[in-house]
């Protein structure tokens, strides 16, 4: 099993002492699509999986989701976040054995989910239907600091409920100077790279672990579409999300930056349990 960068008590003293202030911004990433952000002392966290319940879900089947990578940390020690999203319903993004002990740590929890997905979300979280926040697209909230304004996601295609809420979502995030986008799962589709242009985007958090039909699982973008769109959506710096957590269902980082270098994008690569900061804010 492939080590964390940072993890447990080292994880959470280089949280706290993450530098605070309104230009600052911090990431980290927490395998999988997890990501946590800190701005100006707001913690924000986004599709955290910090289990082993697929694992143990899947173990002895035909599509044995084994780990890769060592958890970063046990959600129940998470007792300073304010927020937290889920793209949609599939538990390595919306996962009852992470977010009943986030929960469970911060009482006054706020969780943004899409509208379709509340009440799966509710149950999940052992609350009430209202206690989720739902959005959609194109809506826009205010959330412990941060601002949050949905934006479709095609996992496999943009796929909608009866009542025209959409099953997948990403996340665009205004934290002070800083705008960033979180993609959840997704593949391309048309007009994508546009929508999200108009963001003028400092940070874009993208999956590569692509798509085989022998996975039988629904796919996303592989290493030379994710910085394709970073690219065409001009996004400033591009970090890859979704490998090194389950074998079978993984990508390449390398072959994401080599894509990144033919494109001229700026990327980088993550260890769970690193850190990124921006510091400058734009002009």
């Amino acid at each position: 099993m492939k080590p964390a960068f940072l993890k447990d008590d080292a994880f959470l003293s280089d949280v706290r002492s993450a530098p605070v202030g309104p230009g600052i911004l911090h990431l980290w990433w927490l395998g999988q699509s997890g990501f946590l952000l800190q701005h100006n002392g707001q913690f924000l966290l986004m599709d955290p999986y910090l289990s082993d319940s697929l694992t143990r879900k899947y173990a002895g089947s035909d599509t044995p989701h084994v780990r890769m990578t060592e958890r970063v940390v046990d959600p129940s020690r998470l007792d300073f976040v304010h927020a937290c999203t889920c793209s949609h319903g599939h538990t390595d993004h919306m996962d009852p054995d992470t977010l009943r002990p986030l929960l469970a740590a911060n009482p006054d929890l706020v969780v943004v989910v899409p509208e379709s997905t509340r009440g799966t979300a509710s149950q999940r979280l052992g609350v009430d239907h209202s206690r989720p926040i739902g959005m959609n697209d194109g809506v826009k909230r205010s959330v412990c600091g941060f601002t949050l304004t949905g934006v479709p996601s095609a996992h496999d295609t943009v796929e909608t409920d009866d009542a025209g809420n959409h099953l997948y979502l990403g996340y665009v995030v205004q934290a002070g100077p800083w705008r960033l986008y979180h993609s959840g799962d997704t593949r391309l589709y048309p007009g994508m790279a546009e929508r999200l242009a108009v963001f003028h985007l400092d940070l874009g958090l993208l999956p590569i672990n692509g798509w085989a039909p022998e996975r039988r699982v629904k796919g996303n973008l592989d290493c030379s579409e994710a910085a394709a769109l970073a690219h065409d959506a001009g996004i400033r710096l591009a970090v890859p999300h979704h490998f090194d957590m389950f074998q079978f269902n993984t990508g390449d980082p390398r072959e994401f930056m080599a894509a990144a270098a033919r494109v001229g994008l700026q990327g980088k690569v993550l260890r769970p349990g690193e850190r990124l900061t921006l510091e400058t804010a734009r002009p």
